[in-house]
């Protein structure tokens, strides 16, 4: 039988030692205090609701703890800064894989793409990605952080939908995945760091049903068979 250390010291007569445990293992045991499950949900809906109500300037550690129930140096192991919370609670809140395997592309894209709608489509988007944005040109560190958590990983759930959609042969085989992408995500982003339209609740379903039918005649068709639009 092995003997592990725990690292804890006991007070003895003759000096603090360390306590030894038996073992039957001979890994290293884990130490320290295990990870509280109910701040890792209490925060991310406290920094929304924080967001929405005063901004993302107005957005402290300070009000994140009171707000969730927790104090500022448990924020602060979790988290480096003020916008790696923002980004988390992102994470968590609207879905870094939004889009679903329903059987139907249609209903698979609206589904992710709603998700932008819903997130972004109240006070909180224009108070907080405008500023989300401007902060991650200048912290690449946290740019990286959030496009592998967020964007990429979203953009990658709404890629396999659209591969699905080919194999289904809903769409055309040769359909520019990263082009289809960037249409169908970047009219709620569009509006929301600009303010010029509304993010309407029917907004994704309006951008999918475009982007899959197309806008243009059949006469228009007609008279350009040979460009990116042939068979739609």
């Amino acid at each position: 039988m092995q003997l592990t250390y725990t690292g804890r010291m006991v007070n003895t007569p003759n000096g603090a030692v360390a306590e030894a445990r038996e073992s039957r293992g001979g890994g290293p045991q884990r130490t320290g205090r295990p990870r509280d499950g109910r701040i890792d949900a209490a925060v991310p809906a406290a920094v929304m609701e924080i967001l929405n109500e005063s901004g993302y300037g107005n957005l402290t550690l300070e009000a994140v703890a009171a707000r969730a129930g927790t104090s500022k140096p448990a924020l602060r192991r979790r988290w480096q800064s003020r916008q790696h919370l923002v980004v988390d609670a992102l994470v968590t809140t609207v879905g870094a894989t939004p889009t679903p395997d329903t059987g139907c592309t249609h209903c698979d894209l609206i589904a992710g793409i709603g998700t932008l709608s819903q997130a972004f489509g109240t006070t909180i988007g224009r108070r907080v990605l405008p500023a989300l944005v401007a902060d991650l040109a200048d912290h690449p560190e946290l740019e990286s952080l959030f496009l592998e958590r967020f964007f990429h990983t979203r953009r990658a759930s709404t890629a396999e939908a659209l591969r699905r959609g080919i194999r289904r042969g809903d769409l055309r085989p040769d359909a520019d995945i990263d082009l289809l992408l960037d249409m169908l995500a970047s009219t709620t982003y569009y509006r929301v760091l600009f303010g010029h339209l509304p993010v309407t609740a029917t907004l994704a379903e309006d951008v999918v049903e475009v982007v899959l039918k197309g806008v243009a005649t059949e006469s228009w068709r007609g008279r350009h068979r040979h460009g990116v639009f042939d068979g739609f």
